[in-house]
């Protein structure tokens, strides 16, 4: 007979979002239908049609780290350690880990430190190459920021990054679930993080036409699902989790939020930006999550959609739903954590996962906000405007990103 797969928890969460700067004030913002977006403040937006994104209000690295390193840090790399520091806490882990083999770090993020870059670029042009700091090129490539949560909590076990767009966190958390799997590690760090409110981020993609013009009611912009949605709306942050394998978590007497019962990923193979219209590339990984899971589609008791507020993703995303959950998608309720905190990008997925293992321990839903008009090709009940209490047992958790990158996580009550 075969061995059962080791069994994998989630025992520790910290988030910086632009709802606050732990879990706690992002969960009561959530479930308040508050919006985080507002007027950028990094840069003068007076010649760009989006002037508005969901920004970390009030984040301080030196709260968290050593202002001389903190320094030579992407900001990225600043919210990532933040978060780790509160996951590590919530876990009951001590900093240095106990077991720094037995404990691995997988963090991810879309676009990585690319204002460094820009800093550089823009100093040598002005002032030539003596004015380019040597860690210019260190504070930006991708996986800075999971080698400064690594080197903060002391793990020299497996540590790896992936760059998968919008499904970035979902698709890190999947994965470091398999490293504990195959007895690779007993404790995993794993999310993503984002810290990209940048003229240039802004700039292309205004020039994509994927950004909600709603400069006047910044707050009523990122609105998924209704029918007068014209755009997402760009945020930046971190969410991390603690993995851990289930005996290992026993053994020291942690407490458990959730059980990671399956992952997937997927490619469309399609368009560069624009999903496949049948939503073919998300259906795949929704069944291939359910499938890894071993649960039936409709044991899923709540789906945490990717929810973008783009014309063309909440109307492929709401016909994939349909497609693989059949009649039950009608009694399945649905809603996008992206209306009050914009789009994290790399940092998405893991600050969703968070809301998903949440709504599991506290058994409210929060709602989808600015759900307002319905619109005849979304028409799922989309938790509008006021959250919701229900007994949730099991979350499928969506991610569909740039590049036709597709990730899903489920997770379940154990």
């Amino acid at each position: 007979m075969t061995a059962p797969r080791p069994r994998v928890v989630i025992t520790g969460l910290g988030a910086v979002t632009p709802l606050g700067l732990t879990v706690e004030d992002t969960w009561e913002g959530l479930l308040d239908g508050r919006s985080g977006v507002g007027p950028i403040t990094r840069f003068d937006t007076s010649d760009f049609p989006c002037r508005i994104a969901a920004e970390v209000k009030e984040f301080d690295p030196r709260n968290h780290i050593d202002f001389k390193e903190a320094r030579r840090m992407a900001r990225v790399s600043q919210l990532a350690v933040a978060a780790v520091q509160e996951a590590m806490a919530d876990a009951g882990l001590p900093t240095p880990v106990p077991e720094p083999e037995r404990t691995g770090v997988l963090v991810g993020t879309g676009m990585g430190g690319f204002e460094r870059a820009d800093d550089a670029t823009q100093a040598y042009r002005k002032r030539g190459l003596r004015a380019v700091g040597p860690f210019a090129l260190l504070s930006c490539v991708p996986n800075m920021p999971a080698f400064h949560v690594g080197h903060e909590i002391g793990a020299t076990g497996p540590l790896s990054t992936i760059v998968a767009a919008c499904a970035t966190g979902t698709q890190c958390i999947g994965e470091a679930a398999e490293w504990i799997r195959r007895g690779s590690a007993d404790v995993v760090a794993a999310g993503g993080a984002e810290g990209l409110i940048h003229f240039a981020i802004i700039g292309g993609f205004s020039a994509m036409r994927g950004l909600s013009l709603r400069n006047g009611e910044p707050e009523r912009a990122s609105r998924p699902f209704d029918a007068d949605r014209d755009g997402f709306v760009i945020g930046e942050g971190a969410g991390v989790v603690i993995l851990e394998r289930l005996e290992h978590a026993q053994a020291r007497g942690a407490s458990v939020y959730a059980e990671v019962l399956g992952h997937s990923s997927s490619a469309d193979a399609f368009h560069p930006a624009a999903p496949d219209p049948e939503g073919r590339g998300a259906v795949r990984a929704m069944r291939w999550a359910l499938r890894d899971a071993g649960i039936a589609p409709e044991r899923v008791d709540y789906v945490n959609a990717h929810g973008s507020s783009t014309p063309l993703n909440d109307a492929t995303e709401t016909k994939a739903i349909k497609t693989v959950f059949g009649e039950h998608a009608y009694r399945l309720p649905t809603s996008s954590s992206k209306s009050m905190l914009g789009h994290l990008m790399g940092g998405a997925g893991a600050v969703e996962a968070i809301a998903s293992v949440l709504t599991i321990k506290h058994g409210v839903i929060h709602p989808t906000i600015n759900y307002e008009t319905p619109d005849p090709e979304c028409d799922l009940d989309y938790v509008p405007n006021v959250a919701r209490k229900a007994d949730v047992s099991i979350v499928l958790s969506n991610s569909f990103g740039l590049g036709g990158q597709n990730a899903c996580l489920v997770l379940g009550s154990c």
